[in-house]
């Protein structure tokens, strides 16, 4: 409800419409008490917010990846509609575990046996820890490039399983503190974390 500017007329208007509501809602009742009038106009409140267009509430902002939250939600809810689910497992580089780290493969788990999926990964590393895993990785015979996000590490063409369209397969991108990994090179640009 909006009131009027304050006035003298306006504050008499505003009192005999305010006693004309009060004396509406309490009429029938046996124990409505007589208004009195006075001088004074009652106080307006704030007006009530508006309700917004979205009511869901935010997402809460978490310290640690999920499946869901490694990559963003338009993809995840891609996946979700393709019948896919998704299974968390250790961050490994090569036979080496990453504490704190998390590796999520994207699959239909409940059709056939080598039905393709996808793979993404995202960890906290020390500079030393990343210099040990890509030294090791590169004695396997994978290769180091450098870009201007980090270092690419890549396994061999050689024996790569499924390549993106520069013939990139499995990829791990080291930059200062983390690492991520996916099937494909191209597939890095699909991880979100950590959420800016």
């Amino acid at each position: 409800m909006t009131f009027p500017a304050r006035s003298r007329l306006g504050t008499a208007a505003v009192v005999a419409l305010f006693a004309a509501l009060t004396l509406t809602a309490c009429a029938g009742s046996p124990q409505a008490a007589p208004l009195e009038q006075t001088d004074v106009a009652p106080t307006p409140s704030a007006p009530s917010p508006e309700p917004s267009a979205t009511s869901e509430p935010e997402p809460a902002d978490t310290d640690e990846p999920t499946c869901e939250t490694l990559i963003s939600e338009a993809v995840s809810k891609d996946f979700e509609s393709l019948g896919w689910t998704s299974q968390a497992e250790p961050f490994y580089i090569g036979s080496i575990e990453v504490a704190e780290g998390l590796q999520c493969v994207w699959a239909d788990f409940e059709g056939p046996a080598g039905d393709h999926g996808q793979m993404f990964g995202w960890a906290p590393i020390s500079d030393g820890d990343a210099a040990d895993a890509q030294s090791k990785l590169v004695e396997q015979g994978w290769i180091r490039e450098e870009g201007p996000e980090g270092t690419y590490i890549t396994e061999s063409p050689d024996t790569t399983i499924s390549a993106d369209a520069e013939g990139y397969g499995m990829t791990y991108l080291f930059a200062d503190g983390w690492v991520k990994l996916a099937d494909t090179k191209q597939n890095l640009l699909l991880i979100e974390w950590p959420k800016s």
